[in-house]
């Protein structure tokens, strides 16, 4: 049975309110990642909100999201082992492929490690530096999956809300390109959704297919894209070639350049895969340029591998290092340390 009191009203009261700051933040600053951490607690806020509307059942089902959720976070290893398989057999062999697989191992090692110190206990004969250095990882992979889900969280609500349907510019990030020649599936999903922006926009807007010469490339990733786009019938007048770029900094700052030579409206899409286009909304802020993030489809197993490159990319930004250690400290130091002190 549903009972909404006073106390009810207010929790779901504040959740709207915290909903439509988050609105309001995104709307100004899409790509602060403080919204991604509001969001987490807008969520977890709606959520309890909801679960208090049943009155004396509402313990009960706090217990079930609260199984949910560790059921989800114990099966994020084994998740990622089985995405390693599958990148392995339908990606080339190399270290980026391998990036869930080993995490995925690890999660697991640390879980695990974490499972022997609660059944033994935390002050058997283990001995003080083992525990501590299981609790150390065990708390380490929950700190890091947090933040990870978190990112994970925030990436997929930016794909929900809807663009403008016209632009002035729409830049096309590259990315390597099959035997150093060919457009890859990932790189043409790009580029279509770009053509998709171009149609809605009346054929008015440029396009701008970013990417130079990778070092086992013969021929710029560009020149590829342009190559693309004429086949889909896309008029030579209405592609502008970046060529020079080798990194998502470059694309942007290269773009950039081609734009603001030209006159008229500057209404500009970064168009790349969906798990990029925070990281591109981030590094376009930092270089003071306004534009929309539209991402295309990604193969669902590719996603886990990406995801964790662009985690990566994005909390080892100098200015967040700081913020992830300060977090890592108070949330996993200190608790190692009160462990050991209590333990001696």
């Amino acid at each position: 049975m549903i009972v909404i009191d006073e106390t009810v009203r207010q929790l779901l009261a504040v959740s709207a309110l915290c909903w439509a700051a988050l609105l309001v933040l995104f709307l100004l600053r899409p790509q602060r990642l403080f919204n991604s951490f509001f969001l987490l607690l807008t969520l977890g806020l709606t959520l309890f909100s909801l679960a208090a509307m049943f009155g004396e059942h509402t313990p009960v089902i706090l217990a079930v999201l609260f199984a949910l959720l560790a059921a989800a976070v114990v099966s994020v290893p084994f998740l990622l082992i089985w995405n390693g398989v599958v990148m392995l057999k339908k990606e080339s062999f190399s270290l980026a492929n391998l990036l869930s697989l080993l995490l995925g191992a690890a999660m697991l090692l640390a879980m695990a490690a974490m499972a022997v110190l609660a059944l033994r206990g935390f002050d058997s004969a283990l001995g003080r530096t083992a525990s501590g250095l299981m609790l150390l990882g065990g708390l380490s992979v929950l700190y890091f999956s947090a933040l990870m889900l978190t990112f994970v969280i925030y990436t997929l609500f930016m794909m929900l809300f809807p663009h403008l349907r016209r632009y002035d510019y729409i830049v096309i990030h590259g990315c390597s390109l099959i035997d150093g020649v060919r457009i890859s599936r990932l790189l043409s999903d790009r580029v279509d959704k770009a053509i998709e922006l171009f149609r809605r926009s009346r054929g008015q807007a440029y396009l701008i297919p970013s990417g130079g010469r990778g070092g086992d490339e013969r021929r710029t990733e560009a020149e590829a894209m342009r190559e693309y786009l004429l086949e889909k019938g896309i008029p030579d007048e209405r592609i502008l070639i970046e060529d020079q770029s080798t990194t998502t900094e470059e694309n942007l700052r290269n773009s950039w350049e081609i734009i603001r030579r030209r006159e008229g409206r500057r209404r500009v899409a970064l168009v790349t895969s969906n798990y990029h286009v925070y990281r591109c909304l981030l590094l376009a802020s930092s270089l003071g340029i306004r534009c929309a993030g539209v991402g295309a489809k990604v193969a669902l197993y590719y996603w886990p591998s990406a995801v964790i490159r662009e985690f990566a990319a994005v909390f080892t930004r100098r200015r967040y290092v700081l913020l992830t250690a300060l977090g890592y400290y108070v949330l996993v130091i200190l608790p190692l340390i009160v462990f050991l002190f209590r333990t001696a």
